[in-house]
């Protein structure tokens, strides 16, 4: 049913955890794969995972507009259009009460997480527009959706990113173009083992046990279990659907602590 057949897919932060998976689920289903990532390696490995004739890899700073419009170009250059749109690359930052945040720490996850979904949409929606059709799915996150004690940049730089979203889907939907977000929970990658051991150095397993004893089911997901959504929403199967925010967080932001345990047989 996704059959993303003579389609063209791009992918920012694409090198490792959810964008690998987005990029290695689309060449499954028969896309081809623009790998996006300022880790060049990381983005050369996937590409070559996948195939040299169905991808191909682009280093790239996402907070550089002339970055982004090479990552654009060579697409086109190599693949001819651009139907789907993953505008996935993010960095977490430290972990501090925002009394205390770092502001150039601030300055650059605003950077990466807003400004580069900015320019994403803004280099990638004039190709799609001159199509006439495409999807574009943003990374958001829960932390777009309510607060997270600590982590003050990259819970306003995650708002930012539904609210730029929401902006784009009600611009181009009258011209066949969707664009949606997913708001993944914890999920089991580099980013929220960094952010155990920012919280806790001496035993970041204790963190782990904490955050999955919130979360109705009791476990963190999987980059592939988000890449499903974001194929969902790049597919036929989400036609109608845009403008809209998909969580994948296991329940967490949809029942208070303790209340699937307490009700457990």
């Amino acid at each position: 049913m996704m059959d993303f057949s003579n389609k063209v897919a791009v992918v920012t932060g694409g090198g490792n955890g959810i964008g690998r998976a987005v990029c290695l689920g689309f060449a499954r289903h028969g896309a081809r794969v623009v790998v996006v990532d300022r880790d060049g390696d990381a983005a050369a490995a996937v590409a070559a995972e996948i195939g040299k004739a169905n991808a191909i890899a682009c280093t790239a700073d996402v907070t550089r507009s002339a970055d982004v419009q090479a990552y654009v170009k060579a697409a086109l250059d190599t693949f001819g259009r651009i139907d789907c749109f993953h505008n996935n690359a993010g960095i977490e930052g430290k972990v501090a009460i925002t009394a205390e945040y770092d502001e150039a720490v601030f300055d650059a996850i605003i950077g990466v997480n807003v400004k580069g979904v900015f320019l994403g949409l803004r280099h990638v929606l004039p190709v799609m527009i001159r199509q006439q059709s495409g999807s574009v799915v943003n990374t958001a996150s829960i932390a777009g959706l309510v607060g997270t004690p600590g982590m003050p940049a990259y819970v306003a730089s995650k708002h930012a990113v539904i609210g730029l979203t929401k902006v784009a889907a009600g611009e181009v939907g009258p011209l066949g173009i969707r664009v949606n977000a997913v708001c993944p929970g914890p999920i089991d990658t580099r980013m929220i083992r960094d952010i155990e051991k920012q919280v806790s150095p001496n035993n970041p397993g204790s963190v782990e046990e904490r955050y999955s004893s919130g979360i109705p089911l009791r476990r963190y997901g999987t980059a592939e279990e988000v890449a499903n959504i974001v194929l969902f929403l790049c597919s036929d199967l989400a036609s109608n659907v845009t403008g809209a925010q998909y969580v994948v967080d296991g329940g967490r932001t949809a029942a208070p602590a303790g209340v699937a345990s307490s009700t457990a047989t």
